[in-house]
């Protein structure tokens, strides 16, 4: 009897272990039991969740700096939760979810590449030559 009590208490005590971290709810220490949260990182999450709960992975992902959609889910393995709900990428927005960024358009530049190499000395010879 008192061997089928210690086994279910140490059962419990597992289970506590496996649980989901919510960000909005866990301290330093607990957010720290997440694979891949350091103590950088917990400083850079409680800092962020000073201005206000999170309100979803993209709300996170926008906040914490340093934290993108790979690590994010990374996170979410490792047993952290975001108002209980485990991370989703196709939650975020196209830029923020991996995709490339869009390249800067600025006047003038038409999204070409540049030439390959400048017009060596023979060839503005050659041009001049020409006219």
């Amino acid at each position: 009897m008192f061997r089928k009590l210690i086994v279910a208490a140490l059962a419990a005590l597992a289970l506590n272990a496996w649980a989901a971290v919510d960000i909005n709810r866990a301290s330093r220490a607990e957010l720290e039991t997440v694979k891949g949260i350091g103590p950088g990182l917990s400083a850079k999450i409680l800092e962020a969740r000073k201005t206000g709960e999170f309100k979803s992975w993209a709300d996170m992902v926008e906040r914490v700096p340093g934290v993108g959609a790979a690590s994010a889910g990374k996170l979410s393995k490792g047993g952290l939760t975001v108002g209980g709900a485990p991370f989703d990428a196709s939650a975020l927005p196209a830029n923020k979810a991996g995709g490339k960024k869009a390249a800067k358009v600025e006047p003038g530049n038409t999204g070409e590449s540049k030439p390959a190499r400048k017009p060596a000395k023979a060839d503005k010879a050659a041009a001049a030559a020409a006219s």
